[in-house]
């Protein structure tokens, strides 16, 4: 760890450690839509103590220290989205058609003991058609325009629709992800079975945190990575184009 840690955000350290988003998961600290937050304002607002939070960032340095992650911050553009849209769009869409078959099962067996299995049920339910309607138009416009764009094709540079005010919209949706996400920890007691959960009832909230795990690396990929470099892109390109 760099002197001055706690000054960085949440997002450069993830970026610069993938490995790091491991310490904030366990307290609980939103890296991927907060990633704009330094490493003592997040801990703040959760009333965490920071040296608590960099002692455990330095001791997973230490038991990793030989480790080789990939440095998505170097990687091209296209590279980046192709990794995207292979790893977590495609687990998005076998992960969540299987959680919300579990989900109406769990609560038509266990919704009489446990009526908030109605309400997580909904919830995620809205989570999903959102983010499938969100893969789509990244998939389908925003990720092609970004490849061009890479590719020094001025063409999205002159499309109706800027690329940085799609990429605000994809925050926005971002934003209201985490929302959801938060409701659904919030529902399960932090994804906590109760005394009589069947193991299918076991099988659902353990799907349901992995689900909020990997939607913390994805969004923090887009968020802290490919949308600063994208725009940042778009704005070489208007000022080579004036």
């Amino acid at each position: 760890m760099k002197p001055g840690a706690l000054d960085a955000t949440l997002g450069q350290l993830v970026a610069e450690r993938p490995r790091r988003s491991r310490i904030f998961e366990r307290y609980g600290i939103d890296y991927c839509c907060g990633g704009g937050k330094a490493l003592a304002e997040a801990c703040a607002a959760k009333h965490i103590d920071p040296d608590e939070v960099l002692a455990g960032l330095l001791s997973l340095e230490a038991e990793f220290e030989e480790d080789n992650e990939i440095d998505w911050r170097s990687a091209t553009l296209p590279d980046l989205i192709d990794h995207i849209v292979a790893a977590h769009h495609a687990y998005l869409r076998e992960a969540l058609p299987r959680l919300s078959a579990l989900a109406r099962k769990v609560r038509g067996a266990h919704g009489a003991r446990h009526p908030e299995l109605a309400s997580l049920e909904s919830v995620l339910g809205v989570f999903r058609g959102n983010i499938q309607r969100h893969m789509e138009m990244e998939e389908q416009i925003l990720f092609p325009l970004i490849k061009k764009l890479a590719a020094l094709n001025l063409l999205p540079y002159r499309y109706e629709d800027p690329i940085k005010r799609l990429i605000d919209s994809m925050r926005r949706d971002h934003a209201e992800a985490g929302a959801e996400l938060e409701q659904m920890r919030g529902l399960t007691r932090g994804y906590t079975p109760p005394q009589d959960a069947c193991p299918t009832y076991r099988t659902l909230l353990e799907g349901l945190a992995e689900l909020e795990a990997d939607m913390h690396r994805h969004v923090h990929k887009e968020n802290n990575i490919l949308f600063p470099r994208a725009i940042g892109l778009e704005e070489a390109v208007i000022v080579l184009d004036t």
